[in-house]
Formats: C-alpha cells, sequence, structure tokens
C-alpha cells in the first residue's frame, strides 16, 4: 500500500505521499463577467455569439440548443470570457456548483455573468479539476463556507480560489481523469436507461388509468362516441361532465407574508407549495407553516382530508394528490388549485380522472406556446371526462388501486436502483480524486 500523509482537511482525510494540497487560485485563472457590462436580456437575439447561461449546463456538457445569443460587439468586449472547446466553467448563481467541459463549439461564445471560466495552468490538468469540482471535496467545502447563509446561496469569486484541494502529479492527474470519465459514463448510461425504465412504466400507468376510466373494465357493454377527440368512445350509459359539475368547491390558495420551513406553537398550520405534491401523494417533505392569522386569511383555502389537489402552475403542473388527513390542518400557495368533490363523484375516482391523459391532453393544449405554463380555475373545471356510475366508479377504483400499486412497486425499485448507482457513483469519484483508491497502470 502506498505511503499516506495527512492532508490537514478534515473531509479529504489521508492523501498520498507524493500528492499536493493547492489552492485553486495557484493552479488556476478564474474569469468571469464583471456585473452585466450593462448585458441585459433585450439584447438576446437569434444569432451571434452563444451566451452560456447556467441552465444551459447538462451532464457535463453545454446544451447549445438552449443557448441564446447576443451580438458580436458582446463577445469582443471581454476577451477573458471569450470561450473555446475545452474550457471549464461553473456556475455561481442559481444552482450553484454546476460543472462542464465546453465540447461542440463552433461559433463564438461568451458567458453570463453567473458563470465562471477556470483556465488550469501548465502542470495541471482542467479535466480532474472537473472531477474534483463535482465531488465531496468541493460539496463540504462550500458548505462550510455558507454555512449559516440564510440569502440566496452564489459561490463568490473571492471564497472560490481560495477552494483546495488533493492534486497528484501531472500523469496521474490525466489517469484518474480518464478513468472517471469512462468509469462514471457508464454509471451515467445505467442511470439514463433506469430513467428511461422508470418514464415508460410511468406512461404505462397512465394508460392503465386512461383506459380504465375511458372504455370501464366490462369490454362487452355498448359504446357511443364521447364528442371528444382524445377520449374517443364510451360505455353508452356513461355521461360526459364537466369538472366543475361533479365538485363543489375549485379554488387556489396563496402566499402569505410571513412563512417558516419549521413547526413551533405559533406557526403551527402546515403550508403546501408544488414541491409536497409527488406520486399521488402529498409528502410532508419540505415543510412550511404559517400562524393561525394568515390561515385565517386564506380560509377559503383551509384543507380537508378528502379535497384532491392539482399543481396549476410550473414546472410540475398537472401533479396530483389526495389530501393526507394525518397533514391537517393545512393551507396552500396559488400553485396548487383544490378540488371537493360532490355526490356526483368518488374523491379517489376523480383522482384517476386527473391522472389521466384526458386531462394531461387539455393541459398540453392550453399551454403548448406558455412561457410560465399554468392553467386557470375556470379551464380546470371545464374539463370533459367520462362520468360512470358511483357502483361502476368503486369497481375502477378497486380495480386500478391494485394494478397502479404493483406497478408503483416497480417504479419504486428503479428509483431505489439509481440511488444506489448515484451514491456509487459519488463515492467512486471522492476515493478517487482523493487518493483513497489509485489509478492501475
Amino acid at each position: 500500500m502506498a505511503e499516506m500523509k495527512p492532508s490537514g482537511i478534515a473531509w479529504i482525510g489521508n492523501i498520498p505521499a507524493d500528492w499536493e494540497i493547492k489552492k485553486i487560485k495557484y493552479i488556476a485563472t478564474l474569469k468571469g463577467r464583471i456585473g452585466w457590462q450593462g448585458l441585459t436580456s433585450d439584447e438576446y437575439t437569434d444569432e451571434g455569439a452563444y451566451l452560456i447561461t447556467g441552465t444551459d449546463f447538462n451532464n457535463g456538457g453545454i446544451n447549445w440548443e438552449t443557448c441564446v445569443h447576443v451580438p458580436m460587439k458582446r463577445w469582443e468586449e471581454a476577451k477573458d470570457i471569450q470561450i473555446e472547446n475545452g474550457d471549464l466553467l461553473i456556475t455561481k448563481d442559481g444552482t450553484v456548483g454546476k460543472v462542464a467541459i465546453v465540447d461542440g463549439l463552433d461559433s463564438p461564445c461568451s458567458l453570463n455573468s453567473g458563470v465562471l471560466r477556470i483556465s488550469t495552468i501548465n502542470g495541471y490538468d482542467r479535466r480532474f479539476l472537473f472531477w474534483v469540482l463535482q465531488s465531496e471535496v468541493f460539496w463540504t467545502w462550500y458548505l462550510n463556507k455558507t454555512a449559516g447563509n440564510s440569502t440566496i446561496l452564489h459561490l463568490y469569486q473571492g471564497d472560490f480560489a481560495e477552494f483546495n484541494y488533493a492534486i497528484p502529479p501531472l500523469l496521474e492527474q490525466r489517469a484518474i481523469a480518464t478513468f472517471l470519465d469512462d468509469r462514471c459514463g457508464q454509471v451515467d448510461s445505467i442511470l439514463a436507461d433506469l430513467e428511461r425504465q422508470i418514464e415508460i412504466l410511468r406512461q404505462y400507468k397512465k394508460a392503465l388509468i386512461t383506459e380504465a376510466v375511458t372504455k370501464g373494465l366490462d369490454k362487452s357493454v355498448p359504446m357511443k362516441d364521447s364528442g371528444i377527440d382524445w377520449i374517443g368512445t364510451i360505455p353508452a350509459h356513461w355521461e360526459i361532465k364537466r369538472i366543475k359539475y361533479v365538485t363543489s368547491t375549485i379554488s387556489k390558495g396563496a402566499t402569505p407574508e410571513d412563512i417558516f420551513n419549521e413547526k413551533t406553537e405559533r406557526y403551527s398550520i402546515r403550508f403546501l407549495k408544488a414541491e409536497n405534491i409527488k406520486n399521488s401523494l402529498v409528502d410532508s417533505e419540505p415543510e412550511f407553516f404559517i400562524d393561525a392569522a394568515a390561515d385565517n386569511s386564506l380560509r377559503r383555502s383551509r384543507l380537508q382530508a378528502t379535497d384532491l389537489l392539482f399543481v396549476i402552475a410550473g414546472a410540475t403542473i398537472g401533479k396530483v394528490a389526495q389530501m393526507n388527513a394525518s397533514l391537517l390542518p393545512a393551507n396552500m400557495n396559488q400553485a396548487i388549485a383544490f378540488l371537493r368533490p360532490n355526490h356526483y363523484v368518488l374523491p379517489e375516482y376523480l383522482l384517476y380522472i386527473l391522472d389521466s391523459h384526458i386531462v394531461a391532453e387539455v393541459i398540453q393544449l392550453l399551454t403548448v406556446q406558455a412561457a410560465q405554463p399554468n392553467i386557470s380555475m375556470m379551464n380546470l373545471g371545464n374539463i370533459a371526462f367520462p362520468l360512470a356510475p358511483i357502483s361502476e366508479q368503486q369497481e375502477i377504483i378497486a380495480c386500478l388501486d391494485k394494478k397502479c400499486a404493483e406497478t408503483d412497486a416497480l417504479i419504486a425499485e428503479k428509483h431505489k436502483a439509481a440511488e444506489i448507482m448515484q451514491k456509487y457513483k459519488k463515492s467512486l469519484i471522492y476515493e478517487y480524486v482523493t487518493g483513497k483508491k489509485r489509478v492501475t497502470r
């Protein structure tokens, strides 16, 4: 076993005796746009120089299709951030700490103020640094640096210059980078395949639901045209109803002035946001709470156990869940609508309707050209769907509960496998960039 020595950094521990600890400022230059230099989004164009922003980072590279463009004069005025293939980038605003190595660039390119260019000097491999910046070495340093900071997180260039890490000799840097490129590429391929399998299962589940709530369980009954293209034929004895006619209330919440992420004697009313609606369930995490006064001001959106929650705005629009009685009392913000079913429909049945392709098709039609996807209470209430008699609703619920539970179990297995692979990847990177494991030559 190779001789080891203390690194002097708690989260790195011992390192090989021939490795060094150095600050990034001694092995690289850090360059970013100074403010915006007057640059505004009004200057974005369909042609000209690429402008990389934090939203363009994708799995260790840059998605050129999402990049905006700026006039060439904006590229010319900031020579230090004229980007080339092979450059190492890191985000310092928004989602902090995303890294990328530029590849496939075929025209001039610059950065916005939320991204830093890292240029390593001779003797230091930027691909090795790329892996260091994805490791727990960087993230533990960053979290220690920002501990207690309640403001929006930011990677300050001056702070980043002081980041230190373990560095092997150049040939070993390159060997480690090549090894991690290959091994982590294999892991990413497995993860991508697991995600594809999860998506197939999700679509299968939605198809099961849609088939049951549009065609019923008895395939021998006479059918009729529903009059709606994406629904097609339905059992002849079913009706077409709009959601507003099978609910006593359709409403949404609002955001009060004071919201806390910890329950106290005063702040004891749970407050739900879109991120709490997951996999047809209301998740208590992340936790938010408001006081009784705020709850009273939002009394129209106080929730009940049978209420159905529907995300009406943002990236997760269309997510649905039934309220969990154990989480009451509760209220919610304006990104969520609640529907309170009346006697025409069982809550569990309407939940399946909301989670079917029937509603997904309408959402797609209503939001296809919207920059910020959202659906109004009126549009939600006007969605038409096939309504089965109560006795059939009960049978369909029982059937779907069983089949969806089986599918959900398979999805959970895939998620667990993905979680294991993510942990393996994280451990792999850490062990090799700290010298706990060595690349055999």
